[in-house]
């Protein structure tokens, strides 16, 4: 099969490239994939999963991407849950192989079933941005009808579905970006938007919740503006700074079948958008994923076409 692979830690996404490989093996509980669309998230290149496997051994050359959709393939010996010809979507694991080729093995339990009139293409770009602004708002923030939610990066993969699932639960939604994005925020959803670069956006009150995914001085400047038992939660690195008298919360996304069936759901029945931005075949990855300029949108890769 072919795949993107990646070799040297140090060259970053500019040292991805296209090979062939072997197609991957099911091992027990196991699906192979025929992927159709999968997603990169560019700073997985700087996790130590990314290099090496579960026992710390050396995996390169590595196949990047821990997004994909496409269809059941292959079940493994004890497989259940799935069948083949199956549409599915969902996270590959962190420690193998990933979604950039033409077929991945992925435990079952990873992935969820995917409607038939849900585009790869969009699925593809669901699983982590969708998991972690549920997983943020819902699972570390308890965020509820009638709270304020503050969510920087509002236009961005995770921070414009945020914005929508936060709209849908009932909050009142305060959106954060450049000053190019304020059409973008408020068309999703958000009550009010406020721009990083030239407004006061520590002004705009105390908020139950801020959901910060920028870290650095966004995160410092956010945790006075949690009242008194709210919760400041966040994935870009563990807050320096905590609120005087709420939570400050770190956390990495953890795969959920039925929370991903969940978001499929919405985005059948047009709850929920996702914002899909460039999507460039499998060969032309590497040069895509390595640009430099700021793309609305995620950029997905189209391995396979969709059915019919």
């Amino acid at each position: 099969m072919q795949a993107i692979t990646v070799r040297d830690r140090e060259a970053g996404v500019t040292g991805l490239t296209l090979e062939d490989l072997p197609r991957p093996h099911a091992a027990e509980n196991d699906v192979i994939v025929r992927v159709h669309a999968a997603g990169f998230t560019r700073g997985e290149l700087d996790w130590p999963a990314s290099w090496t496997d579960r026992a710390g051994r050396d995996r390169t050359p590595s196949v990047p991407g821990h997004e994909v959709s496409g269809v059941v393939e292959e079940l493994g010996y004890g497989t259940t849950g799935l069948t083949v010809g199956q549409r599915v979507f969902g996270l590959t694991d962190w420690t193998r192989d990933g979604s950039l080729a033409q077929y991945v093995a992925v435990e079952a339990r990873n992935l969820a079933p995917l409607p038939a009139d849900v585009e790869h293409t969009v699925a593809a770009a669901l699983p982590i941005s969708g998991l972690t602004a549920w997983q943020g708002l819902f699972d570390h923030a308890r965020l509820v009808t009638g709270q304020t939610v503050l969510i920087h990066g509002a236009a961005g993969g995770v921070g414009s579905i945020a914005v929508q699932l936060a709209r849908e639960a009932g909050a009142h939604v305060v959106g954060t970006g450049r000053a190019a994005d304020r059409d973008t925020v408020l068309g999703l959803g958000a009550h009010a938007f406020r721009d990083l670069e030239n407004d006061r956006w520590e002004d705009a009150g105390q908020v139950d919740v801020v959901f910060d995914v920028i870290g650095g001085d966004i995160l410092d400047r956010s945790a006075p503006l949690v009242r008194a038992g709210g919760t400041l939660v966040t994935i870009a690195h563990p807050p320096t700074v905590r609120p005087d008298d709420g939570r400050a919360v770190f956390f990495v996304v953890e795969p959920d079948r039925a929370r991903l069936a969940g978001l499929a759901r919405r985005l059948r029945d047009g709850r929920l958008r996702v914002r899909v931005g460039a999507v460039r075949p499998l060969a032309e990855a590497a040069a895509a994923l390595a640009r430099r300029e700021r793309v609305p949108g995620r950029t997905v890769i189209r391995i396979a076409e969709d059915e019919g």
